[in-house]
């Protein structure tokens, strides 16, 4: 007797565990998942349409997510197009509810009496709820709950709602009526324009309480900004400044998103508010991360002032613009997608313009390249001073279409990059030496060891400039000319800019003319003298050629490195203007 008893609880637990394990292979057959729901005759449409609100509704009394989801299943089997795109899941979802309630107050369900072929319009007897075939769009063919239907729906349910269910139907989709339809009194309950009193009244509370919360948290930020303030580092105030605006308004309007149900607004209403409000989100959302990119790129500003590179002074204008740019062409596309768009399918809708787009692109791309050539090619960098054609100045700023270069007249003048590129850049900034090139005319009655002299002197002189470049100038005695000596001043300065250029060409002219001063030479300037050896009753003319060539050598010794005479940085009188900033 035990033998057997044993023998059929081990038979009953293989049979248990076979069981078992049909059931899970049932669950988690991939073919279940992946089912279409079937709406290719009107029987089909109605089987589908009631098989999921009655699963449902099982879900709902079970609390069981999965069967909650069947709702999709049953939204599939309406006629949504005539309804606006951002709005068909709350409508869809009401129309649904509304549609299985009356059919289970009005009618027991007889499957084989609905055509099993397709029928371009079949209605429900005793109702005017009716299934339609699609005739065009991507849903065509198909057996769909007509759009006047979908519209109806709630007031169908208004019409039957005090009738009782069927006996044998599914017993409604576990709808209960709203709290405010048993408790609040009947003047609340009345419309005013779109939606009922009470529901204005609510809208106003929620906006205050909304309100409030961004001030107290505007408040709290404004506490933590004093605390962080006494922090030795800057970045922790900036990005504190950068929460200050949009925060406020994210914490309000995600407030207002949960908020918004209690309301119980007709799915139209609901709907265009929920997607006013996941608007306003989407843009505080990008206003915030733009705020701290601009605290991301001060910082990066900042990195490369520590750097002695010029690379990265270029690098990070465009990598921040970069990043500006991404930040506000994903937010705009998570946007579209919270609002329900396919955004993969508006990109790919993009791409049948592809071929115009990039015609009518070519010149921003064609800079684009430029400006890739500019920074890996390093023609010039900003700061440098670079000749471009008729344009000269100094390079302001690299972008990603033009260059922008500052004259010396204070203009700025844009240059795309793409001309760039093929352009003849002359870029004076990357000079070595700097030249000077200059004639001085000095009066013919000069006496020769003067004028060797004063050559002399001027070689000194550039010898005792430390800016000057010893191993190559030029000092001679070049012409004769209409009516002065020429001498020709041919040398190079080694400094970093123009500025420091400019101070060391005076400096230079300044000690030469120092040099004449002692040596007694006079500059001749363009006149024509007559000389008359004799007048009447006057004495000839004698122009002085007395002169100390000991005294000569002596003075323009003095002028050399180590010469008492010489001034090579100038007396200290003048200082230069970029010296006094």
């Amino acid at each position: 007797m035990k033998v057997k008893i044993t023998v059929g609880i081990f038979i009953f637990l293989f049979i248990s565990i076979l069981h078992s394990q049909e059931v899970i292979q049932q669950e988690v057959n991939p073919s279940d998942l992946l089912r279409p729901v079937k709406t290719d005759t009107p029987r089909d449409t109605m089987r589908s349409f009631i098989e999921a609100m009655n699963d449902y509704r099982k879900g709902i009394e079970t609390n069981n997510e999965k069967l909650k989801l069947r709702i999709n299943d049953a939204i599939r089997t309406l006629n949504l197009e005539e309804i606006p795109f951002l709005l068909r899941e709350e409508k869809g979802k009401e129309a649904a509810i509304f549609l299985k309630e009356v059919i289970d107050r009005v009618i027991i369900i007889d499957y084989n009496k609905i055509p099993d072929e397709p029928t371009k319009r079949w209605r429900l007897k005793g109702t005017e709820i009716v299934i339609t075939q699609v005739e065009s769009g991507e849903r065509a063919g198909e057996h769909l709950f007509s759009p006047d239907t979908v519209h109806r729906a709630r007031e169908f349910y208004e019409k039957v709602k005090h009738l009782p269910y069927l006996e044998g139907s599914g017993m409604g989709a576990g709808y209960k009526e709203p709290w405010y339809e048993r408790n609040l009194p009947d003047w609340a309950k009345k419309k005013f324009f779109v939606m009922n009193i009470w529901q204005w009244l609510g809208l106003a509370l929620l906006i205050l309480i909304g309100l409030v919360i961004k001030t107290l948290l505007a408040f709290l930020l404004e506490k933590i900004a004093n605390f962080v303030s006494r922090s030795k580092t800057q970045w922790d105030d900036k990005i504190i400044q950068a929460f200050k605006g949009p925060t406020g308004y994210i914490f309000a309007i995600i407030f207002w998103f949960l908020s918004i149900k209690l309301l119980k607004l007709d799915s139209n209403i609901a709907g265009i508010f929920n997607s006013f409000l996941k608007i306003i989100l989407s843009i505080n959302l990008i206003w915030l991360t733009y705020k701290l990119t601009e605290v991301l790129s001060e910082y990066l500003f900042s990195l490369t002032e520590k750097t002695e590179s010029t690379l990265d002074d270029q690098l990070v204008p465009l990598l921040t613009r970069t990043l500006k740019i991404f930040v506000v062409v994903f937010g705009v596309l998570m946007a579209l997608q919270n609002l329900g768009i396919n955004v993969m399918s508006l990109l790919a809708g993009l791409g049948i313009g592809g071929l115009a787009f990039a015609l009518a692109a070519k010149d921003t791309i064609a800079n684009f390249f430029g400006s890739l050539m500019i920074l890996f090619d390093k023609p010039f960098q900003v700061g440098d001073w670079i000749i471009v054609g008729d344009a000269e100045g100094t390079v302001e700023e690299i972008g990603f279409r033009s260059t922008r270069i500052r004259t010396f007249y204070n203009s700025v003048i844009s240059i795309p990059n793409s001309e760039l590129m093929n352009a003849k850049i002359d870029n004076m900034g990357r000079r070595q030496y700097r030249r000077l090139k200059t004639f001085l005319n000095i009066t013919y009655d000069t006496p020769p060891e003067k004028i060797e002299g004063f050559l002399e002197g001027i070689k000194n002189i550039i010898k005792a400039n430390p800016t000057t470049r010893k191993d190559y100038f030029h000092v001679v005695f070049y012409d004769y000319g209409p009516d002065s000596l020429i001498i020709m001043l041919y040398l190079f300065f080694k400094v970093p800019d123009w500025s420091n250029e400019l101070i060391e060409r005076q400096n230079i002219l300044l000690e030469i003319f120092r040099l004449a001063k002692e040596l007694k030479i006079e500059f001749a300037f363009p006149t024509r003298t007559l000389h008359v050896e004799t007048f009447p009753e006057k004495k000839p003319v004698k122009i002085s050629t007395e002169t100390n060539t000991e005294e000569i050598k002596r003075i323009v010794k003095e002028f050399g490195p180590e010469g008492k005479l010489q001034r090579a940085r100038g007396l200290g009188i003048f200082i230069p203007p970029f010296k006094e900033l």
